[in-house]
């Protein structure tokens, strides 16, 4: 069921880095997705505002961030500290604790831009910004 569900509703982003790091590393899916989600948030709300402030995505980040934050009043960033705060409580480890450095990120971005999960992101990142947020996950 779950599998069904990823299939119709579509991945993004944090999966989309997460097939190519767990090819090249000894990294497990579910951890590095979560090491990536908070801060996959934070960027596509930072370009989506930047690029399409119309996008009606930008209001179901909003209303994800109350449901998170169980309160009508949360905002955006309240939801990201929300997701931070626990990736924090889980302790999940930095990207480098798995042996992924700096140096990785370019072929990392290459592969993970011809990742199909990549085409439900909500936004189209650039290379740029798909390697600051690796570069943060680290």
């Amino acid at each position: 069921m779950g599998g069904l569900c990823l299939a119709n509703a579509g991945l993004g982003a944090a999966h989309g880095f997460a097939a190519p790091i767990g090819g090249m590393f000894t990294a497990p899916h579910g951890a590095v997705c979560a090491r990536l989600l908070p801060i996959v948030v934070e960027a596509n709300c930072r370009v989506l505002r930047e690029r399409q402030p119309e996008n009606p995505v930008i209001s179901r980040y909003a209303e994800i961030a109350r449901i998170l934050c169980n309160n009508n009043d949360a905002t955006i960033e309240d939801g990201i500290e929300w997701l931070k705060q626990l990736r924090s409580d889980l302790q999940i480890p930095p990207l480098s604790d798995y042996g992924v450095r700096k140096s990785d990120i370019g072929i990392l971005v290459q592969k993970s831009t011809a990742a199909s999960s990549m085409k439900a992101n909500p936004i189209q990142l650039t290379a740029t910004e798909m390697a600051d947020i690796l570069e943060k996950a680290l």
